[in-house]
């Protein structure tokens, strides 16, 4: 299974493009050949296996970010609640 997360085009160089993902300090590269139109610096696109395969609007990939992290803090708190089931279990 493979997971789309939007990444910001930060530059371009040969036709391949270096994105952050997210709001932090990875990185990825892509090659942008696989895209019918152009893009440029602070585009968002979805890549998938090194290949930028599609540009998102700026509404969409903030919107699946969001959508992203709100999943992503929901697993920590269940995580937690199991983590501290589990401690209670081990002290009973």
């Amino acid at each position: 299974m493979c997971l789309a997360i939007p990444v910001k085009i930060e530059s371009i160089e040969n036709g391949v493009a270096q994105c952050r993902v997210g709001e932090g300090e990875t990185f990825v590269t892509a090659s942008l050949m696989l895209l019918d139109g152009e893009v440029a610096l602070g585009d968002y696109v979805i890549i998938h296996a090194g290949f930028a395969i599609r540009k998102l609007d700026l509404l969409e990939a903030q919107q699946t970010l969001t959508i992203l992290r709100d999943l992503a803090n929901a697993y920590e708190e269940v995580q937690r609640k199991y983590d501290q089931e589990a401690l209670d279990r081990a002290k009973a």
